[in-house]
């Protein structure tokens, strides 16, 4: 299998915990719109940015789309988010209850994923 490592864009670390979210489909737009509100730096703002727009916008609308580029491009300019200066591979850690997932992240081979040598989940 070919994988290799990448340079990611992840928070800094001062603001890891503030800039942290669910994911974007565990929350509907309203529940989104609720635990964002108040905190600029909640990662919602970038993954759900139609909490950002009135409440009557469809959700799958261009202007939601350009909307979390915008805020991306946002997070990016004020170094809220930031790019590592060397490819890294990186490990992460889920913890649900007693289920606790570990796993790698990283550049991945399509060829491969298509020919289904790596596995889809």
């Amino acid at each position: 299998m070919k994988i290799k490592p990448f340079r990611g864009v992840r928070p800094r670390i001062e603001l890891a915990d503030r800039v942290a979210s669910p994911p974007y489909d565990v929350l509907d737009t309203d529940e989104a719109r609720q635990m964002a509100e108040g905190s600029f730096y909640s990662f919602l703002h970038i993954i759900r940015p139609e909490i950002d727009l009135p409440p009557e916008t469809d959700p799958y609308n261009e202007t939601v789309y350009k909307k979390g580029a915008e805020n991306f491009n946002r997070y990016r300019k004020e170094h809220i988010l930031i790019q590592d200066d060397t490819p890294s591979f990186y490990i992460y850690r889920q913890t649900m209850g007693n289920h606790i997932q570990t796993g790698i992240v990283a550049l991945a081979s399509i060829e491969e994923y298509d020919r289904n040598i790596i596995k889809k989940t």
